[in-house]
């Protein structure tokens, strides 16, 4: 699996989401900064570099970076809300630059919960017009980012199966289950998900994109809510292979390796799970936010999980 560093270009949005993790704080990078921090993960041999935000498409060089970055052999995705690339001028700019890969976000297929969570009634609009747009220009792979709240927990399935059926070409999807710690949840404490909220339509979103040869990913989802799809949780696929992940970001956070799992905590009952080594546990457990009894252990061979994921399935 390929190595990828993380660069915050701008905090600048063109949404107003009430579950995002880095909201506006007037900060974005100079091109020469940016250009830097591209040549510290070269440097440290990452293969691949996803330029993030805020909003990355409203970073006015970004263009400049995803040449800068093939330049020097990384290789640039971005993360995008898709209300810019609803535009195919622009998004015929970024293909032209060199942009290779995108990962798109989207809440819901349901237009009100889509402008509910990202407070833009256009959004889900937007969002159509730019699949239309990637898959008239093509040449541009597009992954899926799906943030799990409690707004579109009960119908992930129907969400994942109206973006099959309406573009195919979409091959990869991410399931992230809200961070509670971070600003505008934190905010918006309705927003945050049970585990049990999600966990039979997660399985039933994983189970269609299976049976249609799709791959997904699973973040912040501890392993006794992953039955079957273990080998799918990206902390365990971390621990297993022992990888690190290098973020730069726009805040006093700074440059951060994510190389520990110091968020995570697990409970009493994880003691006696099978998969205790290879689970990160429950980010955030405790308080206000998720209870241990929420967790249970489970009693199957950890080593049948690890040998998929050493096979890369």
């Amino acid at each position: 699996m390929a190595k990828i560093g993380y660069i915050q270009v701008t905090r600048d949005c063109n949404q107003k989401c009430i579950i995002c993790s880095n909201p506006p704080n007037n900060r974005g990078l100079s091109f020469e900064k940016a250009k830097k921090e591209v040549d510290e993960l070269k440097k440290k041999k990452y293969d691949g570099i996803i330029l993030t935000g805020g909003e990355p498409t409203l970073y006015p060089k970004l263009p400049g970076l995803i040449k800068y970055c093939l330049k020097k052999k990384i290789f640039p995705r971005i993360i995008t809300n898709g209300q810019k690339i609803a535009d195919i001028n622009y998004l015929k700019i970024l293909k032209n630059a060199g942009l290779q890969h995108l990962h798109l976000s989207i809440y819901s297929y349901r237009d009100n919960i889509q402008a509910k969570i990202s407070q833009n009634k256009n959004s889900l609009k937007n969002i159509r017009r730019a699949l239309d747009n990637l898959k008239k220009i093509g040449g541009i792979t597009v992954d899926i980012n799906t943030a799990v709240s409690k707004y579109n927990a009960e119908h992930l399935s129907k969400t994942v199966l109206w973006l099959i059926s309406h573009y195919p070409f979409v091959k990869h999807f991410v399931f992230n289950i809200l961070d509670p710690f971070m600003n505008r949840v934190s905010e918006n404490l309705d927003t945050i998900p049970k585990l049990n909220d999600f966990e039979l339509e997660l399985r039933q979103a994983l189970e269609i994109l299976e049976k249609n040869g799709k791959t997904f990913r699973v973040e912040r989802a501890p392993l006794c809510y992953l039955t079957d799809y273990e080998h799918c949780s990206t902390e365990t696929r971390k621990i297993v292979k022992n990888e690190d992940r290098m973020v730069f970001f726009l805040d006093k956070r700074g440059k951060l390796i994510q190389d520990d799992w110091y968020y995570y905590k697990k409970a009493d009952s994880c003691r006696v799970c099978f998969l205790n080594k290879i689970c990160a546990g429950l980010y955030t457990l405790g308080g206000k936010y998720y209870d241990e009894k929420e967790l249970y252990p489970v009693f199957i061979n950890p080593q049948k999980i690890i040998d998929k994921i050493l096979k890369n399935q």
